[in-house]
């Protein structure tokens, strides 16, 4: 029954060099840092200058697309008025970007 299938001899057992996993972990954890860690931190530090920046009269594009313009600000809170008579409360922390002026009167 032998010459139809080679038998399977299993090869010596190889002593694993610990330096090596450890140097192939930092690599690793060197790769996420600077690839998904990095540039996540410094686009959050980015938000939340802009967040804390915002004041009375800048011109807002919320997260969720509303336009509008902001009518008051408090510490987690700004108000945004939307159109003629209309005005919403959202979290400061909601608003993507400050957009340039004259953009909300356009729209």
């Amino acid at each position: 029954m032998d010459f139809f299938i080679q038998n399977a001899y299993a090869q010596g057992a190889q002593q694993g060099d610990s330096t090596s996993f450890i140097i192939m972990m930092v690599l690793m954890f060197a790769a996420f840092y600077f690839l998904l860690i990095r540039p996540q931190q410094k686009k959050q530090k980015q938000h939340n200058e802009l967040v804390s920046a915002l004041q009375v009269g800048d011109e807002v594009l919320t997260a969720g697309g509303i336009l509008g313009k902001i009518t008051g600000v408090s510490e987690h809170y700004a108000v945004v008025a939307i159109s003629d008579n209309t005005e919403i409360k959202i979290q400061k922390a909601s608003v993507s970007m400050v957009v340039p002026k004259g953009t909300y009167d356009e729209a």
